[in-house]
């Protein structure tokens, strides 16, 4: 954004800061008008024909832009994947350990990424892995939705679930 001296053009569309259009005229005459009352000439549309300044208070200007991006960041949801890694011989209570704490993972809004790790000769049964895994998405489905369905990725078995979208 060019602000007083900085604006090239020839010719500029003036507007006051109280939204008053002031016309066409020279970028020196606007400069001149925005000193006189103690504040800066702004080029807000630099590709309109001719472009057009505002006069304003710069740096308060500057203040709300930021002070809005600011809150438009605050209300951006970000989502961690928190992930809960299990094996494929894991007893029930150690299941339901794991299966808690996705579910508080799940509470907080983040996403969570189940892994189950296969060791050796376990790799030649993928299939007690997606059973877990299963075993897992359905205890979750009132809280999460799946996004990712399982799938073997070098000796690991991955599944993404999510928070479901409140309605």
């Amino acid at each position: 954004m060019r602000i007083n001296e900085e604006i090239r053009a020839r010719e500029v569309r003036v507007i006051t800061d109280g939204g008053e259009q002031l016309g066409i005229m020279s970028a020196r005459e606007a400069y001149a008008i925005a000193v006189e009352r103690h504040l800066d000439l702004v080029e807000i549309a630099p590709t309109a024909k001719p472009p057009v300044c505002k006069i304003m208070d710069f740096g308060k200007y500057r203040y709300e832009q930021q002070k809005r991006e600011k809150e438009a960041r605050k209300k951006q949801k970000t989502f961690d994947i928190k992930e809960v890694k299990l094996r494929p011989g894991i007893e029930d209570h150690d299941f339901g350990v794991k299966l808690k704490a996705a579910q508080r993972f799940l509470e907080d809004g983040d996403k969570v990424k189940v892994t189950i790790m296969f060791r050796g000769r376990e790799l030649s049964h993928p299939e007690l892995g997606e059973t877990l895994l299963t075993r897992m998405a359905g205890e979750l489905k009132e809280t999460a939705v799946v996004e990712r369905v399982p799938k073997l990725e070098g000796k690991n078995m991955i599944m993404i679930v999510a928070p479901k979208p409140n309605k």
